[in-house]
C-alpha cells in the first residue's frame, strides 16, 4: 500500500513563501521519482518540479524555476516543496505524485505517476 499525505497549503499574499509537505508512506525503498503538479480551475494539471529519489537530481518548469525549490528528508521519506516569491497565477491545487517504474529523466508527464496525493490549496492574492 502506498499513500501520500501532503499538508502546508494556505493563503498567502504576492511576494510571500510557503512550504508544501508530501509525506511517502509505503514503498518508498523503491520510488523513483517524486513529482509536484499544479492544477488551476478550468486549466490541465501541470508539471511544477519533480527529484529523483535515489540521487536527488530536481528538474523544473520554466514558470517556477529559480523560485521553488523541491527537496527530500531521507529520514522522514518526505518530499518538500518550498514556493518564494509567489505570484497570484501560482494560485492552484498542488498534488505530489510518485513514480515506482521510471528509467528515463526528468520525468515531466503526469501519466508517468502512479500514486497521487489528495492535493492541497494554494492561493495567492495580489
Amino acid at each position: 500500500q502506498v499513500q501520500l499525505v501532503e499538508s502546508g497549503g494556505g493563503l498567502v499574499q504576492a511576494g510571500g513563501s510557503l512550504r508544501l509537505s508530501c509525506a511517502v508512506l509505503g514503498r518508498s525503498a523503491s520510488t523513483y521519482a517524486v513529482g509536484w503538479f499544479r492544477q488551476a480551475p478550468g486549466k490541465e494539471r501541470e508539471f511544477v518540479a519533480t527529484l529523483s529519489w535515489s540521487d536527488g537530481r530536481t528538474y523544473y518548469a520554466d514558470s517556477v524555476k529559480g523560485r521553488f525549490t523541491i527537496s527530500k528528508d531521507n529520514a522522514k521519506t518526505t518530499v518538500y516543496l518550498q514556493m518564494n516569491s509567489l505570484k497570484p497565477e501560482d494560485t492552484a491545487v498542488y498534488y505530489c505524485a510518485v513514480d515506482f517504474y521510471g528509467s528515463s529523466w526528468p520525468r515531466r508527464n503526469r501519466y508517468e505517476y502512479g500514486y497521487w496525493g489528495q492535493g492541497t490549496q494554494v492561493t495567492v492574492s495580489s
